[in-house]
């Protein structure tokens, strides 16, 4: 299957076909990470997981500043 990237304002977008998506289980406002491996482009969805403990220490990070700031000093 041949997809084409195109202009869109700033950016250069490629469209993946709705069956793809289906048979991959993937929906709008999916996250995907971009990785190249080997000169080649793959695309993995985001583990949930990870995205949610990477919010987990934002969350921690913006509550605990003043304190983490004097533990770095």
């Amino acid at each position: 299957m041949n997809v084409v990237i195109r202009k869109n304002g700033n950016c250069e977008r490629v469209f993946i076909p709705k069956e793809v998506l289906q048979r991959l289980g993937l929906k709008n406002g999916d996250a995907l990470e971009i990785r190249e491996v080997n000169g080649n482009i793959e695309l993995v969805p985001e583990r949930a997981d990870l995205a949610e403990q990477l919010r987990a220490v934002r969350l921690g990070m913006q509550k605990y500043r003043a304190p983490l700031r004097e533990l770095a000093k």
